[in-house]
């Protein structure tokens, strides 16, 4: 897998006595996909190549297969993506006036490859018109490899804004609480945009296992996949994630309500329904923070929910 931001300011990670998980240092993941087809389509829909005999634009973006994803660990963006694109081209030989359509195919844009060797064909319905062809073969794959160029920049740049922060000038720490409810940011140095969070999420269980989920030290060691201290009673203290995500139990209603306050170190989750509620949040953080509840505590925490019996 290519990698990327090494040596660059905006991602250095400092090292920590205390351990604190600065700067996404443990691994964080998020989904390209939909951001990179609309990219496609912004990049590459629209493009216009001419010369003395004629004129080609690609006018379609008629197929898009793949994914793409970038994942970030001990201050390194790791990026994976693998493409097929289709697109339709159509042009005019200037000398007759006549139009002529035909396809690009991208069949593997990859980071195992450079953009430069990528491999892109040109074809053209049945007919004259070889000089559009050849115009879109030559000055239209240039101008196609550009594109798939500034898209790979726009995706390791663009795409990954905060998802490794600075340390020196603008690190900050924020709170908040997990409603199962929030308290308002701790902001420490620079002052930073944030936002307020709400998620609702539904669980095939009982208001009794769920609640037990988030007070029984054993099934919060498992839902997390590491170890956890805790309390679970009101103003008592917790630790969780390995100390990552510490805090308080704020209000405790037996198998009503929970209000816990989290602090995550690394900042500058018939039916029950649990909703959670994050305020503080730094904007840049909205998207991580969701993808991070909803892939890596809410499914954790229905899985187990299938292992687990009705007592715990």
């Amino acid at each position: 897998m290519a990698k990327w931001g090494q040596g660059d300011p905006r991602w250095i990670v400092e090292e920590r006595e205390d351990g604190t998980n600065v700067n996404n240092w443990h691994w964080t993941e998020r989904d390209a996909t939909s951001w990179s087809k609309g990219k496609f389509q912004d990049l590459l829909v629209g493009i216009v190549v001419e010369n003395d005999a004629g004129r080609g634009e690609i006018s379609e973006l008629k197929q898009v297969e793949g994914e793409a994803s970038c994942s970030s660990r001990k201050g390194k963006l790791i990026f994976f993506y693998e493409w097929y694109i289709k697109l339709g081209w159509k042009g005019i030989v200037k000398e007759s006036g006549v139009k002529h359509k035909g396809l690009i195919e991208i069949p593997n844009l990859s980071e195992e490859n450079e953009v430069d060797d990528t491999e892109v064909n040109v074809s053209k319905k049945k007919g004259d018109g070889d000089i559009l062809k050849d115009l879109m073969k030559t000055a239209g794959t240039a101008k196609v490899r550009q594109a798939l160029g500034d898209y790979l920049k726009a995706l390791k740049t663009e795409f990954t804004t905060g998802m490794i922060l600075p340390t020196k000038a603008m690190a900050t720490q924020s709170e908040n609480t997990l409603q199962v409810q929030a308290s308002s940011p701790v902001a420490l140095g620079v002052r930073i945009p944030t936002v307020a969070l709400h998620m609702m999420e539904l669980f095939d269980t009982s208001v009794e296992q769920l609640y037990s989920i988030f007070t029984v030290k054993d099934l919060v060691q498992k839902f997390s996949k590491s170890t956890a201290v805790l309390e679970a009673e009101k103003g008592g203290k917790f630790q969780m994630f390995d100390g990552n995500i510490t805090g308080e139990y704020l209000e405790l209603l037996t198998n009503k309500k929970i209000v816990m306050k989290w602090r995550c170190r690394n900042w500058p989750e018939g039916q029950t329904e649990l909703q959670l509620d994050c305020k503080g949040v730094p904007v840049c953080k909205e998207e991580n923070m969701k993808f991070c509840w909803q892939k890596q505590h809410f499914e954790e925490i229905k899985g187990l929910l299938q292992l687990t019996p009705p007592n715990g």
